[in-house]
């Protein structure tokens, strides 16, 4: 027994080296969110929940860019193999010129969706100090996406570093500016919500030109971005990209409307089922990085073993990642569990007076959900690391399917029914979310374990 397990736990010591710049990478951008949360939280719960709210429509929005600019790091990691410098700087240019359409038309998109924010049966008073916010945040999509073109780029030639330091010093710049911006200490006006999102346009902007000029002067990256001369647009790999970006963007859409149909809801039940539910998803959020981190390494990992075509390595060393998943995922598991009455109040202040009703019911909340939340790390880590491997198949058809089948006929109907027709209200949100989470993840293991039994029984069939 401990034999068998030696053989997944000795590639632990790997997947962590090759995993962590990603992961310090992606904490650093759920860094900006939890930053503006925790400060917002001193304001008061309606502006915690408007910061919910606001964040909803933005997340959708950046899941669709995030999701098409996934499909530039295999096309340049392609070119690499092949030592086609000529053919790594064309996949740069238009995947570069892609996310710069794409975040105009998709900040332009959230800037439309104002009236909506009136339409959603939310609390007037949280719809009103959303829109300011949500205005600056839509506006930061143009510089996020186009950064993530960048960062796609840097990863497809296997250098994971440059994101990770644009991201932790564009946190240090969003901290300085909310403490200034939010609360109006020295010569800046106290803007409150909307000066969190103008602190989180700006840090967003800093690290896109952090990013530019470490690209344009690395010493890595110079013979890619040297004499660029864009002079006809190459139809065929702007469809390429698309096709290739296309199923990944669904996949992270279907999940992203799973969570934000859960803050929609909880906005039904008031602000303060609202703002809980903002810190319970904050935090779950936090954790989630890690399985999104260890979810690349199993793309890459997995993307190697299959152009070797050694399928019995490719599955064992996809296990291995599986198994370290659930290992990190039982530790935030259990420290939800002990510390879920103390977490919340790192988004509140328990020394307001006014607003003690309050606050002591968004905390009772939010520590009931956290209970759910620790739960449902393990299906959540699971499904994306799996999500990962199955993407180093090439297989993202089915698995984008598979979450909306899973998202939409478990999750929101047990959500919906649960808040609104029983008396567990948010905490029956966090129900739904667990059952559709379970349900991908089950499925989605299923998913690959049934194409790496394929390949190993039939290692002629290469495609799958």
């Amino acid at each position: 027994m401990l034999l068998n397990l030696k053989k997944y736990t000795k590639e632990f010591r790997y997947n962590i080296n090759l995993s962590y710049p990603v992961i310090i990478g992606l904490l650093g951008h759920t860094m900006v969110q939890f930053v503006d949360n925790v400060m917002v939280g001193q304001l008061g719960t309606a502006e915690l929940a408007a910061v919910s709210l606001g964040n909803s429509f933005f997340f959708l929005a950046m899941a669709l860019g995030i999701g098409f600019s996934t499909a530039i790091t295999p096309l340049v990691a392609e070119t690499d193999g092949m030592k086609n410098i000529i053919k790594g700087r064309n996949v740069f240019i238009h995947g570069l010129i892609l996310c710069f359409l794409l975040g105009i038309f998709l900040s332009s998109s959230v800037l439309l969706s104002k009236p909506f924010l009136f339409q959603m049966g939310q609390p007037d008073e949280v719809a009103v100090l959303a829109f300011p916010y949500l205005k600056w945040v839509g506006i930061s999509l143009i510089p996020l996406i186009c950064f993530q073109g960048f960062k796609q780029f840097s990863e497809g030639l296997s250098y994971t570093r440059p994101a990770m330091y644009a991201t932790l010093i564009g946190n240090i710049f969003n901290i300085c500016l909310n403490y200034f911006l939010i609360f109006g200490y020295w010569i800046f006006p106290k803007m409150g919500v909307e000066g969190a999102a103008l602190g989180t346009f700006f840090s967003r902007c800093f690290m896109l030109i952090f990013i530019t000029f470490y690209v344009r002067y690395n010493k890595r990256f110079i013979k890619y971005v040297e004499n660029i001369k864009f002079k006809t647009p190459d139809w065929l790999l702007f469809k390429k990209i698309i096709r290739l970006g296309f199923p990944s963007a669904m996949q992270m859409f279907f999940e992203v409307l799973f969570f934000t149909f859960a803050i929609w809801l909880s906005g039904f039940l008031g602000k303060n089922p609202q703002a809980a539910n903002q810190i319970a998803l904050n935090l779950s959020s936090m954790t989630f990085m890690f399985a999104m981190g260890l979810g690349v390494t199993a793309m890459i990992r997995v993307g190697n073993q299959k152009g070797k075509k050694d399928y019995v390595a490719l599955k064992r060393i996809a296990y291995s990642i599986f198994l370290l998943i659930f290992l990190f995922d039982i530790v935030f598991c259990l420290l939800f569990l002990l510390a879920n009455e103390h977490l919340p109040w790192l988004y509140l202040d328990r020394n307001n007076p006014l607003q003690s009703t309050d606050v002591n019911e968004v905390v009772t909340i939010a520590s009931s959900l956290l209970i759910a939340s620790a739960f449902f790390q393990i299906s959540d880590g699971i499904q994306a690391v799996v999500l990962g491997a199955l993407r180093g198949l090439q297989d993202v058809n089915i698995p984008a399917w598979i979450t909306f089948f899973s998202y939409g006929i478990f999750g929101i109907p047990i959500s919906y029914f649960l808040a609104l027709y029983t008396d567990l209200g948010a905490f029956g949100i966090w129900i739904g979310l667990l059952s559709g989470l379970t349900s991908s993840a089950l499925l989605l293991f299923l998913r690959f374990h049934y194409l790496t039994n394929k390949l190993i029984l039939n290692p002629q069939n290469g495609t799958t």
